[in-house]
């Protein structure tokens, strides 16, 4: 890759035997194309920080003391937009993940990344594009697992009704109730279930198997 871009990088991590690693690998690893300009332990001066420097790429660990690592991303996409940010990460959970490119990330490494593995990610993240590891790619896509519910007789009957999508002059009638009695008791059906429409209950309902008799 004689051609790629040398790459001015900014670290934001607290651990320092992982920073100074950078700083020593990775010029080494990437034929210098890869330099480790500044870095700080501090989520709260990385904004100010990256200002100053105007790097290509931030690595920002998510797992820092507080203001911690998303809102030191969300900081620095907020004062310096230009910048590519890249989350980093010792854990496997996916949610700080998923929150770090909501709040302005264009990917997401393991911190467990050989150096000599980074170079294709960061430039294709220059590039415009949104890397992230093929596991957690898949965890992001997998649909949402229905809450798990105990519903009696009486809500099993209500929720096939509404996933029916019988009005609730009828559903009263079957219920031997009144239509404010099912709109009292729709809406406790509806926080039981997490959702917020009947539409939704529906779907929940069909996911989790919750018709059956």
């Amino acid at each position: 890759m004689p051609n790629s871009p040398n790459i001015r990088l900014v670290v934001v991590d607290d651990h320092p035997l992982f920073v100074r690693g950078l700083q020593l690998l990775l010029p080494v690893t990437t034929d210098g194309r890869v330099t480790v300009v500044e870095s700080t332990g501090d989520a709260s001066a990385a904004a100010s920080l990256v200002g100053r420097c105007l790097p290509d790429l931030v690595l920002v660990d998510l797992h820092m003391p507080p203001p911690g690592g998303i809102r030191a991303v969300a900081a620095i996409r907020r004062t310096t937009p230009r910048v590519r940010i890249v989350a980093m990460s010792g854990s496997d959970d996916p949610a700080p993940a998923l929150e770090a490119l909501r709040a302005g990330a264009e990917g997401f490494l393991p911190k467990s990344s050989e150096p000599e593995e980074l170079m294709p990610p960061l430039l294709a993240i220059l590039d415009g594009w949104a890397v992230l590891p093929a596991a957690l790619l898949r965890n992001l896509l997998r649909p949402p697992r229905a809450p798990a519910v105990d519903l009696d007789d009486e809500e099993r009957r209500l929720l096939r009704a509404i996933s029916a999508g019988r009005p609730t002059v009828e559903i009263a009638a079957e219920l031997h109730v009144s239509e404010r009695t099912v709109k009292r008791m729709t809406a406790a059906l509806l926080r039981k279930l997490r959702v917020s429409s009947r539409t939704e209950a529906a779907a929940v309902a069909g996911h989790a198997g919750l018709l059956g008799e």
